[in-house]
C-alpha cells in the first residue's frame, strides 16, 4: 500500500493548486486552460498576472510552496521576477506568471485559444 508522500497527483490536482495559490496571492485574470487535445508537450497551462516584482516573486513563491507540499516539484524553472515572466514546469502542467504588459505582448491565450477554459478569474 502506498503512502501519502508516494502518490502522485494528477496534473488537473497540480493545475488547481497553481490556480489557488496564484488567487491567494491577489493574482489577476488567471486562467486554467485544458491543451490535451491541442497540444504535446503538456496538458494545462495556468497563466497569471502579478501588478508587479514583488508580487510576481510572491505568486512564484506561493506556488512552488504549495505543489511542493503535495510531494510534487517542478521539472525547470525560468524567468526572474524583473523580467515579468516566470514559468514552472510540471511536465503535464505549465505555469506561467506574467507582468501586464509581458502578458499582453506574449498573449498566450490568443496563441493557445483553441484549448479549453477550465478556470477563468478576473
Amino acid at each position: 500500500m502506498a503512502t501519502t508522500q508516494e502518490k502522485t497527483l494528477e496534473s488537473f490536482d497540480i493545475a488547481r493548486k497553481a490556480v489557488d495559490a496564484a488567487s491567494d496571492k491577489q493574482a489577476t485574470n488567471i486562467v486554467l486552460l485544458d491543451v490535451r487535445n491541442i497540444c504535446s508537450f503538456t496538458d494545462y497551462f495556468v497563466i497569471v498576472t502579478g501588478d508587479n516584482e514583488r508580487q510576481l516573486n510572491t505568486i512564484l513563491e506561493e506556488t512552488k510552496k504549495v505543489i511542493k507540499e503535495a510531494g510534487v516539484r517542478p521539472h525547470h524553472e525560468e524567468g526572474e521576477p524583473d523580467s515579468g515572466w516566470m514559468l514552472l514546469d510540471y511536465g503535464d502542467v505549465v505555469v506561467h506568471i506574467f507582468g501586464k504588459e509581458e502578458r499582453d505582448y506574449y498573449n498566450l491565450d490568443g496563441l493557445w485559444s483553441d484549448g479549453v477554459p477550465v478556470i477563468r478569474m478576473q
